[in-house]
């Protein structure tokens, strides 16, 4: 399967009109009588009485959703028009940046005209995912104290599992190499084994089944993440 590939330069030497025939055609079809550049609007599509509006722009920017929103006086169905191509990753985040601010999402392929709708207009309601809210509660309950006050350390984000592994350096560090049972019951870190096993961090080490020490790596941490 093959790969499309955004060229640069080509990209360089398009206009925002070269947007306008495809947005044009796309409403056209969809029954509108189209006109461009009414007021201050790019493209304005009639229908009877409802009006449906669409800013044209060569890629995303605040400024292209602030024009939308400035739109939606007008009308409920605002779109903003955008050429194909680019990072996904990025694409999808404009995309559901789009559907929060009630607007919906053109993208016209210029080597043909193409036109996909991305989102509708309309309200927008964010879908939540227990599990995500599950796995933040569950870290927020994991989490000692506040260690990162809103931020990052001196060394970086202290994550609940850096806490663990943290108690068990330190538990190593004093009593030297033990059983992971033993440093799960000692440090009330029940999974002491698996974090010394995994090793993440570079601090632990298996010195025989079932027994841990810490390693020269793991001494630098406690010396590093000791504050927390």
């Amino acid at each position: 399967m093959g790969v499309n590939v955004v060229n640069l330069a080509d990209m360089s030497k398009s206009r925002e009109a070269d947007l306008y025939a495809p947005v044009k055609a796309y409403l056209q079809r969809q029954g509108y009588d189209v006109k461009g550049e009414v007021g201050a609007a790019d493209v304005v599509g009639r229908r009877s009485d409802e009006l449906v509006v669409v800013e044209l722009k060569l890629g995303f920017s605040l400024a292209l959703f602030h024009q939308g929103i400035d739109r939606l006086a007008v009308t409920d169905e605002v779109y903003v028009a955008v050429p194909a191509g680019g990072k996904t990753k990025a694409l999808r985040s404009n995309v559901k940046l789009a559907r929060r601010l009630g607007l919906g999402v053109l993208t016209v392929r210029l080597r043909d005209g193409f036109v996909e709708a991305l989102a509708d207009p309309g309200p927008y309601a964010a879908r939540k995912i227990k599990k995500k809210k599950t796995k933040m509660l569950r870290e927020f309950d994991r989490l000692d104290g506040d260690p990162n006050e809103g931020g990052a350390t001196r060394h970086g984000i202290v994550t609940g599992y850096r806490q663990d592994a943290l108690k068990c350096a330190l538990y190593l560090v004093n009593a030297g190499a033990e059983k992971g049972a033993i440093v799960a019951k000692a440090t009330g870190v029940k999974t002491a084994t698996s974090i010394m096993r995994d090793n993440h961090y570079g601090w632990f080490e298996k010195i025989e089944k079932g027994v841990y020490g810490l390693t020269v790596q793991g001494q630098q941490g406690i010396k590093d993440w000791g504050e927390v």
